[in-house]
């Protein structure tokens, strides 16, 4: 596996929220438009991995915790750097890993989470994530759904469970 030698990999320093929607932007990948909502989401991440070529943010990955079980729940790179198998490029999902760049994002976070101490890390994986992320080691598991409530839908979904019971 060839490696960038000129990549270089940061665990201490969060991006700012805007160099991190200008990265998601270059993904097509726009979890929100909100400064203030990314700025409240790195203050509220446990561990957060950077790779930067040349001084730009090429790659990002973030652990949570609550300080039981963990979560590997981001691992994004960009496709120029994921290598010529990648082949839908969005929003920076992990497609092919030629380099080994996100691999090792990825290693930071999960090493950090388990030093932390936590008892069990998860992931959620869409499409070809799902290798990447059993190439980590993670297995699916059994029965198990993913789950998601729009919040603005909560009064509703509230109250159609209150009358299905009532």
């Amino acid at each position: 596996m060839a490696v960038f030698q000129d990549v270089t990999f940061e665990a201490r320093v969060k991006p700012s929220p805007v160099e991190l929607s200008a990265f998601y932007a270059r993904q097509q990948h726009s979890p929100t438009q909100s400064a203030e909502k990314l700025g409240r989401m790195l203050e509220n991440t446990f561990c957060v991995v950077t790779a930067r070529r040349g001084g730009e943010l090429i790659g990002f990955a973030r652990g949570l915790t609550d300080g039981l079980w963990g979560r590997l729940a981001e691992c994004k790179l960009d496709p120029a750097y994921q290598g010529p198998a990648c082949v839908t490029r969005k929003q920076g999902r992990i497609e092919h890993d030629a380099y080994g760049i996100a691999r090792e994002m990825a290693f930071r976070v999960l090493h950090s989470l388990r030093d932390y101490g936590v008892e069990k890390i998860d992931a959620i994986a869409y499409g070809t994530e799902v290798d990447f992320c059993e190439e980590l080691g993670f297995k699916k598991t059994r029965g198990v759904e993913v789950m998601e409530l729009d919040p603005t839908r909560i009064a509703t979904a509230v109250q159609a469970g209150s009358s299905a019971t009532a």
